[in-house]
């Protein structure tokens, strides 16, 4: 797996992160979206617990570790939640562009060069291309599109933080991280997936939304985080507007303007812009 850039691994997130997320939306008019964020949480639990038995690095893991897991876990469960609610009032490329808004306030933090500046102005005049917000929206809409996107910003350093872990790391921390997530999001989103528990097609299709959503991006993140700086990662984030939009084409029909054109350039020019420190780069250390 060294083998691979680390980069191609975040193309494949980024790919994922929003596929799901359009399959899901279509699946609102059977469940509804906190029942679908259980299902999605649930279902990369049992993935993540049958290919990884997480709870034997649990078990050799130091407390810190444990509670930094547990923190991811809560982020996990509160992110999903917001971000379905959002969705379901929103359309995907404005979450989306919302979403950013955290990372690229990390990436600020790590922009010590003229280029890497250069690459941050393009990134956020991309992401407000896109976006496009209007005050004539959904208020609850936007209020949980924000909410979603301080959980993201959260998620970017709790997650980075587990990948650089001695024993309980990578995709260990991550399945286990899954497990307490599905546990915490129980209470809100049981009710709401009851009727996908009585249709197989339905509970097949939500099934297919976790893995596609929370398994597969998941363990790209881990992938790339190990590999790249907390703010290389932050800034590649960008590339999930444009990602969003272009899934939105394809996927819903939503026929991006000219506006949402530009902004797909410009957060595209504004990665390739942007320039990793040698230094900050660390050294591989892929659990097998």
């Amino acid at each position: 797996m060294t083998r691979v850039r680390p980069e191609l691994y975040f193309v494949g997130s980024a790919v994922f992160h929003y596929l799901g997320p359009a399959f899901a939306v279509l699946l609102f008019a059977v469940v509804e979206p906190l029942g679908v964020a259980w299902l999605r949480i649930l279902t990369a639990g049992i993935v993540f617990a049958l290919w990884r038995r997480p709870w034997r690095a649990w078990a050799a893991a130091g407390a810190a570790e444990r509670w930094t897991v547990v923190v991811w876990g809560a982020l996990l469960a509160l992110m999903n939640a917001c971000f379905y609610l959002a969705i379901d009032r929103l359309a995907l490329g404005t979450v989306a562009a919302i979403e950013f808004a955290g990372p690229v306030a990390l990436a600020a933090v790590a922009a010590r060069s003229r280029r890497n500046v250069v690459a941050l102005l393009l990134a956020v005049a991309g992401v407000a291309a896109l976006a496009e917000v209007s005050l004539a929206g959904s208020p609850a809409g936007f209020a949980f599109a924000v909410a979603n996107m301080v959980l993201f910003t959260g998620y970017i350093v709790v997650a980075h933080r587990v990948s650089r872990q001695d024993r309980l790391a990578g995709i260990d921390g991550l399945a286990m991280a899954m497990l307490v997530a599905a546990v915490l999001a129980l209470p809100i989103g049981v009710a709401d997936a009851v009727p996908a528990l009585t249709d197989p097609l339905t509970l097949a299709a939500a099934v297919g939304v976790g893995v596609t959503s929370s398994v597969l991006p998941y363990v790209f993140d881990q992938l790339a985080m190990r590999r790249l700086a907390r703010g290389t990662y932050a800034l590649m984030v960008a590339l999930l507007p444009a990602t969003a939009t272009v899934i939105g084409v394809i996927v819903l029909t939503q026929i991006p303007g000219a506006a949402e054109v530009l902004g797909v350039v410009l957060v595209v020019a504004a990665v390739v812009v942007h320039r990793e420190r040698p230094q900050t780069r660390q050294a591989p250390r892929v659990r097998r």
